[in-house]
């Protein structure tokens, strides 16, 4: 069972996610991208860390790896493709394993890189909510850069993460759900779900309190990444590109070429 789930502040606005089993004895991290906030807090809690998921190579995500492969020994799940070094246990999309008594999935989602892969739960333990780390494909109302993929394969990967089941609790890696919405409501300006999530995610911000984990379903509802067959999306990435855009996908292309400069 997955307990005790929540997030690890690190650098400027990056969340490292960790979790305990059932017993509150041993923990696993996702993607530790420093080491000194996560052995900070394995002791405070007396835990020992025996399990670490990597989703893609990124430094902000691997440059603790080192230190606590070395101090802890635990079992490192990660992409069976891409440069990371010392994963233990290689995963290719749709491949399963058990960890803490919960099956996890794999989902590769290529696009902000190559390598990238995302952890789903579907049916936790205690009857809660499915369960995402998709590191930095899909954000609160945004997604990653491309730096190695393309626009197209990009795309796909967030397609087949908008298919999940929407009470989907989802467990991204940054800080970013302020200046995403800033360009939801850019984009989709007559959306009133974004000012309504403009004014939650204010007051959590303001009572330094972590917009995150978001839920799949308020994704699918504010997050124009998810929107491209929207009517309203079209018409401003349109009017945008200067160009037409007649599929979702040249939709998307063209927001995320927006976003890269808005």
């Amino acid at each position: 069972m997955i307990a005790n789930l929540s997030p690890i502040p690190a650098f400027r606005d990056n969340y490292i996610w960790a979790f305990t089993d059932a017993d509150g004895r041993e923990a696993c991290i996702v993607d530790p991208g420093d080491s000194e906030p996560v052995l900070a807090w394995l002791r405070d809690r007396n835990l020992v860390l025996t399990a670490i998921l990597i989703t893609h190579h990124h430094q902000d995500h691997t440059g603790g790896l080192p230190r606590l492969r070395n101090e802890f020994s635990p079992r490192i799940f990660g992409p069976a493709t891409g440069p990371t070094t010392g994963i233990d246990t290689p995963l290719g999309d749709q491949e399963k394993f058990d960890l803490f008594g919960e099956s996890f999935e794999v989902m590769t989602v290529p696009g902000h890189t190559l390598d990238h892969i995302a952890y789903f739960v579907r049916n936790p333990n205690g009857g809660h909510a499915p369960i995402l780390f998709c590191g930095d494909t899909l954000f609160a109302a945004g997604c990653g850069r491309i730096f190695e993929g393309d626009p197209d394969m990009m795309y796909r990967s967030l397609q087949k993460l908008a298919a999940l089941h929407p009470d989907t609790r989802v467990y991204c890696t940054h800080e970013y759900t302020l200046a995403n919405l800033r360009f939801a409501a850019a984009a989709d300006p007559d959306n009133s779900a974004v000012k309504a999530r403009i004014d939650r995610v204010n007051q959590l911000r303001a009572a330094d309190q972590p917009s995150l984990p978001s839920v799949l379903a308020e994704e699918l509802s504010t997050n124009p990444f998810l929107r491209c067959d929207q009517p309203a999306l079209q018409a401003s990435a349109q009017r945008h590109a200067g160009q037409p855009v007649p599929t979702p996908a040249l939709v998307f292309s063209a927001l995320r070429a927006w976003k890269d400069h808005f």
